[in-house]
């Protein structure tokens, strides 16, 4: 008798239904983990809940290394009915890490009024007729702030609040915006030879998953808008991708350190586009005239948060807590980072013959040194990194995203905010230090071997 023999297609086949099964039960933990949430905040507080989010990443980050084996079709499924089920599961919940989403609506229900939002705070007494129990008690900053979103995310909340004036709505609305993000990553995936499925790292990411179906947070629309923005570039549609980073600057303003990619040099029409989308967006809202810009200006938003005086960046906080106050510190910082952002700026824009993987990791690399030089006080600014975990940020896109979780620290013991912000920010370093590290040491041993350059000598 012929002795059985597994060919290396049914081998293959059941290792990617064991990938497949594994996937499965990784999703199943998160949503278990989701599910378990309203307990573990109700027991343990915030002290526990926040490391337990960012711990949580390393499910995701085990399901991008399995997603590769398993089949594309099937994966996909898995990975988009547990995403659901894992948003559906916080929809309903009272936003656990932010009442940002107050805002919101509260901003909506004044453009349908007739008002500008730009003109009053919450408190004046000239909204009075608007408030309720169920939004304005929540809204932050009600008594001192107009609000300090920009018009695209105004025009937004208008819309979404003219449906139903409810947590419930936005929150809908901001998951909704997360279709156009996976519809982009999953073709950009394809254009640099990416299974699908690796698409998991966005749909399962802790980051995502709280900051949007939990707290809602516009961050949402803007990377949307940045995606498709991304996605128009690698296909070539340079102008038109400008104009949707605009557009996503117009929600989140650091959105804006993206737009270098899409410039090549001596080509005026990026930049006038870009500058012509801001103009238009602005025009509904130009009777607040110089307001027009809300609390988000030098003396409001960017002040509270210590961008003025130095206090909101890392490392000058670190300095000044090792070193005392030295005079013009900031404004040095400021600098080298504009340096910094200048250098890979012209990186990008005057990179020829670009490949979508170079425009990807160019990309990455401005967000993810922008967003290190600002180093902002909360987790969910660092949301447009997420789909570069697997576009080209690699190790240091997802140490930044999971290691954001920890900003949480007004909610945590003990309550010090640098060495909150050094937790969440070493993983980062540590990730770029193993990055280019040895990249910097093989390229001295080959200057060391070669110390010619590499000039050849003929007989």
């Amino acid at each position: 008798m012929p002795i059985a023999t597994h060919t290396p297609s049914v081998t293959a086949d059941r290792r990617a239904q064991h990938s497949l099964l594994a996937l499965g039960g990784l999703g199943l933990i998160m949503i278990a983990f989701v599910a378990v949430a309203p307990w573990i905040l109700a027991t343990h507080d915030y002290a526990a809940l926040v490391p337990a989010i960012a711990l949580s990443g390393v499910i995701t980050i085990a399901a991008a290394r399995l997603a590769p084996c398993v089949p594309e079709r099937s994966g996909l499924i898995v990975i988009f009915a547990m995403a659901v089920v894992m948003r559906l599961l916080l929809i309903g919940q009272e936003p656990y890490l932010s009442t940002d989403i107050y805002r919101y609506v509260w901003d909506g229900r004044v453009q349908a009024a007739g008002h500008n939002p730009y003109t009053y705070v919450p408190a004046d007494a000239a909204l009075t007729p608007l408030r309720d129990q169920a939004i304005y008690p929540h809204i932050n900053r009600a008594d001192y702030a107009v609000t300090a979103y920009p018009p695209v995310a105004q025009m937004f909340f208008f819309i979404v609040t003219r449906i139903s004036e409810s947590l419930a709505a936005m929150r809908l609305a901001m998951v909704a915006c997360e279709i156009a993000i996976v519809a982009a990553l999953i073709d950009l995936l394809r254009r640099i030879s990416l299974p699908a499925t690796a698409v998991v790292a966005w749909a399962w990411h802790p980051l995502a998953i709280w900051e949007i179906a939990n707290n809602g947070h516009a961050d949402a629309l803007m990377v949307a808008l940045l995606m498709t923005g991304v996605w128009l570039l690698v296909r070539n549609r340079r102008l038109a991708g400008a104009v949707a980073v605009a557009l996503a600057a117009l929600v989140k303003p650091y959105a804006v350190v993206a737009l270098p990619a899409f410039w090549r040099r001596w080509d005026w029409r990026v930049p006038a586009a870009a500058v012509a989308a801001v103009l238009v967006c602005y025009l509904p809202y130009a009777g607040a005239g110089r307001n027009v810009l809300g609390f988000l200006t030098t003396s409001g938003y960017l002040s509270e948060e210590g961008f003025t005086d130095g206090n909101g960046y890392w490392l000058v906080t670190l300095v000044r807590a090792a070193a005392g106050d030295i005079p013009g510190l900031t404004i040095a910082y400021i600098l080298a980072g504009l340096a910094v952002m200048a250098w890979l700026a012209l990186r990008a824009a005057w990179r020829t013959n670009a490949t979508p993987q170079d425009t990807l990791s160019d990309i990455a690399a401005l967000l993810m040194a922008a967003l290190f030089i600002l180093s902002p006080n909360y987790p969910w600014y660092v949301l447009a990194v997420v789909p570069f975990a697997v576009l080209g940020g690699g190790a240091p896109a997802w140490a930044m995203t999971l290691g954001a979780i920890l900003l949480y620290r007004p909610a945590m013991l003990p309550d010090n905010d640098l060495a909150w912000k050094t937790i969440a920010t070493l993983p980062f370093v540590i990730a770029i230090a193993a990055r280019v590290l040895p990249e910097t040491l093989i390229a001295q041993r080959a200057r060391s071997a070669n110390p010619a350059g590499g000039a050849e000598s003929n007989p």
